[in-house]
């Protein structure tokens, strides 16, 4: 996978998260929620790439090719949910914001379960674990202050066409790892 591809996959992952964290954003947050909000998503958009390469290395070594197939049919699928939601009017909304430890791993775990998918598509097609995990958690991290900021300044629209284009980039990369 060429650098370039690795990062449009790093801003198709952390879109989840950008899109979430405008709304967070809207709700109003401090500069200190801001930093351990996007040090969350950093630590889990690392770990989760991380935990799901090594079930995709594993699987990738016992079943070949259909690791692959199954990673970027994977891929596809988690795109066209996100455009899916998207297009239905079903993005997430904050009502209360939760700053607790429980609650900033709960949130961690929630935008980076897409990550732990790609993970294993990466997994099965054996690529540099510390630059691909690292770039995806700096990008998901970088997007999710960014959210936060934005946030603070636009309304709502934002964050669901940002849903729309990680959807879409999701969707013709699982599309190209198929080819």
């Amino acid at each position: 996978m060429s650098f370039f591809t690795l990062i449009v996959l790093a801003v198709a992952l952390g879109t989840d998260a950008f899109s979430l964290c405008v709304g967070i954003g809207l709700a109003g947050v401090t500069r200190r929620q801001m930093l351990v909000i996007s040090a969350t998503v950093l630590v889990f958009h690392i770990f989760m790439p991380l935990a799901g390469w090594f079930v995709g290395e594993f699987a990738g070594s016992r079943l070949g090719r259909a690791a692959s197939v199954i990673g970027a049919v994977l891929l596809v699928y988690l795109g066209a949910k996100m455009i899916w939601a998207t297009l239905r009017g079903g993005r997430e909304t904050v009502k209360k914001i939760d700053f607790t430890t429980w609650g900033l791993v709960l949130l961690g775990t929630r935008v980076s379960m897409d990550a732990l998918s790609v993970g294993f598509t990466l997994g099965a097609r054996q690529v540099n674990l510390l630059l691909t995990a690292g770039t995806i958690g700096i990008v998901a991290g970088v997007m999710t202050a960014g959210g936060l900021i934005l946030g603070r300044f636009v309304g709502r629209w934002v964050g669901e066409r940002a849903q729309l284009l990680g959807g879409l980039i999701l969707v013709g990369i699982g599309v190209k790892l198929f080819f």
